[in-house]
């Protein structure tokens, strides 16, 4: 069967952190590792809680600054060091405008409520995709497979019409456990090389 459709990760794919100086130096001023200092962004109940919708980004922010012993005040400056290594890939989006003229393309984030806020205004990358789907919108996260039916749902597209493609293996992995096409994504150039020979079946 041929494929429709072509779902993408955003972080660790789109969006990746490709200069580590920014949350190095963040977590030398804290007085931790970069590891600890991301497992307590990232890693704990908050960030889950916030993924799935249960509590905002401000205010998973406000926790992880309670944590650290951080004044309010101080929070926007230790999102902009913690996050200012990230890069947008702007050659693999404008791979994704071209493949939106010949296919479906859809968003699956994990990701808090503000996301949909960066891809308008802060990246301006929302018109490259015909669907998004964010956890913190639907309550429901990678690799939960009712999380990647919803999307095909969405789309309009059976399973095996469909790619996807994320940098973990475990939402690799939930994708194929419901029929999907899948690429683990480890670089524009192999995930591009990868997604052409499937489009061609």
């Amino acid at each position: 069967m041929a494929i429709h459709a072509v779902i993408f990760d955003l972080g660790g794919v789109i969006v990746r952190t490709e200069d580590w100086h920014p949350r190095n130096a963040l977590a030398e001023r804290m007085g931790m590792e970069r590891g600890e200092l991301a497992g307590l962004v990232f890693g704990d109940d908050g960030d889950y809680r916030a993924q799935l919708g249960e509590i905002t980004a401000e205010e998973q922010w406000a926790y992880v600054g309670e944590k650290l012993g951080l004044a309010a005040e101080d929070l926007p400056q230790v999102q902009q060091d913690f996050f200012g290594g990230d890069r947008l890939d702007k050659e693999l989006v404008g791979f994704i405008r071209e493949l939106k003229h010949t296919h479906y393309t859809a968003l699956l984030s994990n990701a808090l409520d503000n996301l949909r806020w960066y891809l308008e205004e802060e990246w301006e990358i929302i018109d490259a995709f015909h669907h998004i789907v964010i956890s913190a919108e639907v309550g429901l996260m990678k690799p939960n497979p009712e999380v990647y039916r919803m999307t095909l749902e969405r789309i309009g597209v059976e399973a095996e019409e469909a790619v996807f493609i994320d940098d973990m293996m475990a939402n690799v992995r939930g994708a194929r456990d419901v029929g999907m096409h899948s690429i683990q994504f480890k670089s524009r150039e192999q995930t591009c090389a990868e997604l052409e020979v499937l489009l061609q079946k």
